[in-house]
């Protein structure tokens, strides 16, 4: 009986979260709307931006034109390096979104960043909900990264990076690393992090006095890169969303 309370519940978002949350637009451009007067929930004109609605009953239009939630999307894209992970920059450098040209959808957003010198693995979808669930550190959803650093490591490297370094004053710390192989100028590490701390791994590296030369994501969660082509992207599989969500706790 508790259960049946709960799903008559509903999912209760104020006016502008209510259309970010249903693919329209985003939160800002839904406070612009809503201000004006061309918001309308169940019939009528809504001009407040602290009204709390319904997504799942109430009715909710813009210039009178019914907003239904838009269908789903979930990608996955081998970052090239060079590419900044954003969809407009201010700067005018090249960005992800230039490789998902094929895919025209509403409000797709990266699952959390890759830092423009870094590639690999990064998951794009417009389901808020889903990534934020995937992002939130207590969610434990791994990500693991192929390093190459110059210069040889040693036992007390790789002791150091799970242990945790000291950097600008905070503590960075890999879950799990080991060497994948040792050149004679290079080595190549892989490095697993379940927090999402900003450049993290370079940030750690550098603490500990070595230089990152490349850095390639290879999985997340349970879905890993393959042999995806560099700048290709696709649709996850139902099995790898499935998992994901999973691992999300969704």
């Amino acid at each position: 009986m508790k259960n049946s309370r709960s799903a008559a519940v509903g999912v209760r978002v104020t006016l502008p979260r209510a259309l970010s949350k249903l693919g329209f637009c985003s939160r800002k451009q839904a406070e612009q709307l809503v201000a004006g007067g061309q918001v309308k929930v169940n019939g009528r004109v809504d001009k407040s931006l602290n009204s709390w609605v319904d997504i799942t009953r109430d009715k909710i239009s813009v210039d009178d034109v019914r907003v239904a939630a838009a269908s789903k999307v979930y990608l996955v894209l081998n970052k090239p390096r060079g590419l900044v992970t954003t969809r407009d920059d201010p700067e005018g450098r090249p960005t992800v979104f230039s490789c998902l040209e094929a895919f025209d959808v509403p409000h797709l957003s990266p699952v959390g960043r890759l830092d423009k010198a870094s590639e690999g693995l990064l998951l794009f979808t417009n389901d808020t909900v889903f990534a934020q669930r995937l992002l939130d550190p207590e969610r434990h959803v791994a990500k693991t990264y192929h390093v190459q650093v110059r210069g040889s490591v040693d036992s007390e490297f790789l002791e150091q990076m799970a242990a945790g370094v000291q950097h600008d004053g905070e503590f960075l710390r890999a879950s799990a690393v080991k060497l994948l192989r040792q050149g004679d100028k290079n080595a190549w590490i892989e490095v697993e992090l379940q927090e999402g701390k900003n450049r993290q791994i370079r940030r750690m590296l550098e603490a500990l006095g070595f230089e990152c030369l490349r850095l390639v994501r290879v999985r997340m969660g349970d879905i890993e890169l393959g042999q995806l082509a560099k700048g290709k992207s696709r649709p996850l599989t139902e099995d790898e969303l499935t998992r994901l969500r999973e691992q999300a706790g969704l």
